[in-house]
């Protein structure tokens, strides 16, 4: 038996399925999660909330506090932040994610939004993930940047194992020798492990190349490996943006890809309603 006991499909044979009101992630539909990579005014996000769900987005997502490798970066507007997307939550009717980074701030996140995110670089923060485990809101575990597959999904089990069982696993990229790209995405991860695994597993082409670019035709090949979501960076104006610019798509490009990704959908018994 793997180590990682109750996120494996001995323990747990059929998929889970989790139910977000606006969309259910695991039973056949493509989700799409998408908005700014972080929350930069009110005005933006309440804006893009309304433009997104006119699109028929299930998720938005927007950062309130950005781990940032440089200190002198944007780090996001904190509470204020978590604020807006409690707002555009309001006025959309759609859930919000949004990342915790500390384990003195998840209270706070707890308080405005409706699903946390573990992000690529608190994948083992393991106080973190135990406090995670002991609350009901859904968990989207990012795979960290240089953790194989077993660490992943052992990283889930401890949030499984404090009685947390809405886990959503979220393939971002991997680093490796290549540069042209900001990561690789590890599209042969998404099938190996909905194979290991009953957890539902989305996909972010954003963070996973790094290029506006590329992220379409990546987001295509990430629903036909398998993906039961997408998470998606998405921003007005991306030149103007204070993080994640360059791997932004403007809406009218989300909006075609989603228009691609709906026969895509349905060639595979698969559905983006």
């Amino acid at each position: 038996m793997p180590a990682y006991e109750l996120a494996g499909r001995e323990h747990q044979p059929q998929n889970t399925v989790i139910d977000l009101k606006t969309c259910r992630l695991g039973d056949g539909q493509v989700v799409i999660i998408a908005g700014p990579c972080a929350v930069e005014s009110e005005e933006q996000m309440l804006g893009l909330a309304r433009t997104l769900k006119e699109m028929g987005v299930h998720i938005l997502r927007g950062g309130a506090f950005k781990p940032r490798t440089s200190p002198y970066s944007f780090r996001g507007l904190g509470e204020e932040g978590l604020r807006i997307l409690a707002r555009a939550r309001e006025l959309t009717g759609l859930p919000v994610v949004t990342e915790v980074t500390d384990v003195r701030y998840l209270d706070m996140v707890l308080k405005y939004t409706d699903i946390l995110q573990i992000g690529s670089r608190n994948m083992q923060n393991f106080d973190l993930l135990r406090e995670v485990g002991r609350v009901q809101h859904p968990v989207l575990l990012k795979r960290g940047f240089a953790a194989t597959i077993e660490e992943w999904l052992l990283a889930a089990e401890y949030i499984l194992a404090g009685g947390n069982h809405r886990v959503i696993l979220c393939e971002r990229g991997i680093r490796t020798f290549e540069t042209y790209t900001r990561n690789t995405l590890d599209i042969n991860a998404i099938p190996a492990v909905k194979e290991l695994s009953h957890l539902p597993v989305i996909a972010d082409p954003s963070h996973g190349t790094g290029r506006r670019s590329l992220v379409a035709p990546v987001a295509r090949a990430a629903v036909a490996a398998g993906a039961d979501g997408l998470m998606l960076e998405v921003h007005p104006c991306p030149q103007e943006a204070l993080s994640d610019g360059p791997q932004s798509l403007l809406p009218e490009q989300l909006g075609r890809l989603m228009a691609e990704l709906r026969p895509l959908a349905e060639s595979l018994g698969r559905r983006l309603s």
